[in-house]
């Protein structure tokens, strides 16, 4: 069940897929993933190589090298059961991927294991995934304007998240967080953004971990009034996040973002309404004029006096 949710989320993204892997990132990750793969099929390379099969063939996998990858598939299909994009099914991939090359090529020549592995520090410490750049209303702060924006309009609703651009889950859920705020943003109803990879102050005032080793990364926070509401993910008396899926379904139902957006459209109508009233005052009424041969109220007094 979990190979055919994935094969048919990669189906349904296929022509985004085709995009992403032209992208620098992806296509140096893909030849790397498939080094092993390459090494051992190639005519004239793979003929040098050791191998453990009966037959002899060193252009085939022998048995250990099949259930190393094997084992590989298992892997990836077991995280992608609880990935939220195509980015992190790719992601996963990839990272498990390199990490089987590096073992088959370990297992091959230590040399080429050595050679391998240093390719795969250098590509880490020098290679990032793109980050997303499509269209967007989120607000991004700094440890200057957080505090101010949030306490400006005790009437505004805000769900910030607390990311930092290292980490792959931000990355992965920011697509998500965008198409959140195209549908959801309104007067009444903000979405922010601020990086705690950059902020220490901020990460330390809302208690959010910057460490790498964090799983409260990304953390979304409802502020309402400037106060903090609700946040995801919980975080036990321990300090240790509870484990929750970053989905575009639990966060509406969450976080009520369809009972907040309804309540954010009254706030949105008497806004207008108060900008018309400013831009075009009420007219005073004018008397009403007297019927034609009806008296006036002192000309009836003074008859009722003459009587």
């Amino acid at each position: 069940m979990a190979l055919l949710t994935t094969l048919f989320a990669f189906l349904y993204h296929l022509p985004q897929v085709y995009k992403w892997l032209l992208k620098p990132y992806y296509v140096a990750s893909l030849f790397m993933s498939i080094a092993f793969l390459a090494v051992r099929k190639t005519p004239g390379i793979c003929d040098q190589l050791n191998t453990q099969r009966e037959d002899g063939n060193p252009c085939d996998f022998d048995w250990r090298e099949v259930e190393i990858l094997m084992f590989l598939s298992a892997i990836v299909m077991m995280k992608n059961t609880t990935t939220i994009t195509v980015e992190q099914h790719l992601g996963n991939i990839i990272l498990f991927s390199k990490v089987a090359n590096v073992i088959l090529f370990f297992r091959l020549d230590i040399r080429i294991g050595l050679l391998y592995l240093t390719l795969c520090i250098v590509f880490l410490m020098t290679c990032k995934p793109p980050l997303y750049m499509g269209p967007e209303y989120i607000k991004y702060f700094s440890d200057k304007t957080i505090d101010d924006e949030l306490d400006r309009d005790p009437r505004v609703t805000w769900i910030v998240e607390f990311f930092a651009n290292w980490s792959p889950e931000c990355q992965s859920f920011a697509s998500v967080y965008a198409d959140l705020s195209l549908k959801y943003n309104c007067a009444g109803l903000k979405f922010g953004k601020v990086d705690i990879g950059r902020y220490g102050e901020v990460s330390k005032k809302y208690k959010v971990s910057a460490s790498p080793l964090s799983k409260q990364l990304p953390s979304l926070v409802l502020f309402q009034g400037g106060k903090e509401v609700m946040r995801r993910p919980q975080v036990d008396k321990k300090g240790r996040a509870v484990s929750w899926s970053f989905t575009e379904e639990n966060i509406i139902r969450e976080f009520n973002l369809n009972e907040l957006y309804q309540k954010s459209k009254k706030l949105n109508k008497s806004k207008g309404d108060k900008l018309m009233q400013s831009q075009f005052p009420p007219v005073p009424e004018e008397d009403e004029p007297e019927q034609p041969g009806t008296p006036a109220e002192e000309d009836v007094v003074e008859s009722k006096k003459d009587k």
